[in-house]
């Protein structure tokens, strides 16, 4: 983040007025990132979009129907395909897939057309959360307990070198548009 993004952000939210920017929310599945995203854009004057909306709404088919049909390369590529469209897009919040920034060149693509901040949460946090969720998750294939927890460990270790690579990383426990803000001012003093 620069700090005329800062002053300007600012700027823009005391006067109501849009900051034109594509912020990507980055993280886990489970993390947060589609009910907090909403949230920001609101508070920002901004669109909204979730990944997974969009590439159900591209496709006409729900992520566990093309995650079967395709495999997961074939998802990942389709998945490419939709996050690049958001290029056409200049005041937007994206929710990501929690696997969109470990594949191909996307969270550079990412840090090169917006601003990425990795909304992270520990493994139990992640279990806990996924464990009652109201959709299923086609990676998690019916995953309950300390098989979930495990899994979620081993997933998540695997993708912190995609996700470390966000402009910004904060905990997603009790995340509000006004901490991101703080959170941004404080890592503008640095």
């Amino acid at each position: 983040w620069k700090k005329s993004d800062l002053t300007n952000l600012n700027d823009a939210i005391s006067k109501n007025k849009p900051f034109l920017m594509r912020i990507y929310l980055v993280g886990f599945m489970g993390s947060g990132k589609t009910t907090f995203g909403r949230k920001l854009a609101q508070k920002l004057g901004y669109a909204f979009a979730d990944l997974d909306e969009r590439l159900t709404a591209y496709t006409g088919k729900t992520i566990p129907e093309l995650f079967t049909n395709l495999g997961e390369a074939g998802f990942r590529k389709l998945e490419q395909e939709v996050l690049h469209q958001t290029i056409t897009d200049a005041d937007l919040v994206v929710s990501t897939g929690g696997g969109t920034p470990c594949f191909f060149d996307n969270m550079a693509w990412m840090n090169t057309n917006g601003k990425t901040v990795y909304m992270h949460l520990d493994a139990k946090a992640l279990a806990n959360r996924l464990e009652h969720a109201k959709s299923p998750r086609p990676l998690l294939a019916g995953r309950k307990g300390e098989e979930l927890l495990t899994f979620i460990e081993e997933k998540l270790a695997e993708r912190q070198v995609f996700y470390q690579q966000a402009n910004m990383m904060v905990s997603g426990i009790d995340l509000t548009p006004e901490k991101l803000l703080i959170y941004l001012e404080a890592a503008q003093v640095r």
